[in-house]
């Protein structure tokens, strides 16, 4: 992003901001590297880059955050499992299923 902006451009900013309704993340601009060959077959394609970079960065975030709560939490996730093999589950008399 430019280090300073016209009034004007951040008014166009926050229309389309406005537009975009609150229930979208706000976006912000990065330079990222990617392959030339690909890049040129995805305009070519029409893909959209940024909304494809978007999503796959979004599924490997939340692959990363599930890793990471497994691996903080293997110690309850064990004990709960003997306990389970031990006791069998919780209300499992009154289960109909």
């Amino acid at each position: 992003m430019f280090a300073s902006s016209s009034p004007t451009s951040r008014r166009v900013r926050n229309r389309s901001a406005a537009r975009a309704g609150a229930s979208q993340p706000a976006k912000r601009a990065v330079n990222l590297s990617l392959s030339a060959d690909v890049l040129e077959d995805a305009k070519r394609l029409g893909v959209n880059v940024s909304q494809v970079w978007d999503a796959h960065l979004r599924e490997v975030v939340r692959r990363e955050q599930e890793r990471r709560w497994r691996a903080e939490h293997i110690a309850f996730l064990a004990a709960y499992n003997r306990i389970v093999e031990a006791e069998g589950l919780p209300l499992q008399e009154w289960q109909s299923f």
